[in-house]
């Protein structure tokens, strides 16, 4: 009997729990339904939450290739470095010009490494002028430095027989030799301060600059080169009615009337002020080795 008055209460006891439970879910939902937000509120949540995802979204690594082509750069891409060249050139080429060929030859793998670059990253047609420029002129310099070191030492680079069609550099899949740089590629580029940038190996040719050339300061260093050269009294004498020049004028005479007169394109860089009716005549040419 003891037992059973229990069981009776137990079940009692339950039923009123479970009845409190119903009342204070009811009274949950109730109040629940009473906390509606407005609808400007609703409006605020929805647009705080799109924000939120949106952070999520853009942060989430799976979409970054979503989002990467809509980015505009304000500047190209760098095309190719040549700061393995420069090091060289700063190491072993002098303010003047003059080459150490003898250390130079000491660190020929590095100048091997950087001709390697050039063949394993070559030109390519969507670059600017300026790269393609900067580019060319750079593997002429180094590859007639690497000429000079491979059969140095030697006097001149005339000692060797037809120095500039001697295919021995490989860009890409194809063999160019010195001549086929110069005349297929950077002269038919309309840029005629270049001869004042690419150097034979030679005294009377322009000096080779010290620093590599570079397509973000391309206009402001063939500049200079070209008024370094026409102010060296060793390579031009120039005065208002009697200009004595280097026979780099004479050989490549073409190339610098594309734009108006010989003339004309020296007064655009020397400090002298040449008549028109100047008397012209053309000096001989050191071919002995810039060293």
């Amino acid at each position: 009997m003891k037992y059973f008055t229990l069981i009776i209460f137990y079940v009692v006891f339950s039923s009123c729990c479970g009845a409190k439970t119903s009342i204070e879910n009811t009274e949950e939902k109730v109040i629940i339904a009473t906390e509606i937000p407005k609808p400007s509120e609703q409006q605020e949540n929805s647009e705080t939450k799109e924000k939120n995802l949106s952070e999520k979204t853009i942060l989430n690594e799976s979409t970054i290739e979503v989002i990467e082509p809509i980015i505009k750069h304000d500047t190209p891409l760098k095309t190719f470095n040549h700061d393995k060249f420069n090091a060289l050139l700063k190491k072993y080429v002098s303010k003047n010009g003059n080459v150490n060929y003898k250390g130079f030859k000491n660190d020929r793998i590095l100048l091997s490494n950087y001709i390697q670059s050039l063949s394993e990253n070559t030109a390519k047609n969507d670059w600017s002028k300026e790269d393609k420029l900067a580019y060319w002129i750079n593997a002429y310099n180094a590859m007639t430095i690497d000429f000079i070191l491979r059969h140095y030492p030697l006097k001149s680079i005339k000692d060797i027989n037809n120095p500039w069609d001697k295919r021995y550099w490989k860009l890409g899949d194809k063999w160019y030799n010195l001549n086929e740089i110069e005349h297929e590629i950077l002269r038919k580029m309309n840029e005629p301060r270049i001869h004042f940038a690419i150097v034979c190996a030679s005294v009377s040719c322009p000096k080779l600059q010290n620093e590599v050339f570079t397509a973000s300061n391309l206009d402001e260093q063939l500049t200079n080169a070209t008024k370094e050269f026409l102010a060296d009294t060793s390579k031009n004498n120039i005065s208002e009615n009697n200009i004595k020049l280097s026979k780099i004028f004479q050989w490549f005479s073409k190339d610098f009337k594309k734009n108006g007169s010989l003339i004309d394109f020296l007064n655009q860089y020397s400090d002298v002020k040449i008549s028109a009716k100047a008397k012209k005549t053309f000096k001989d040419y050191n071919w002995g080795l810039n060293e």
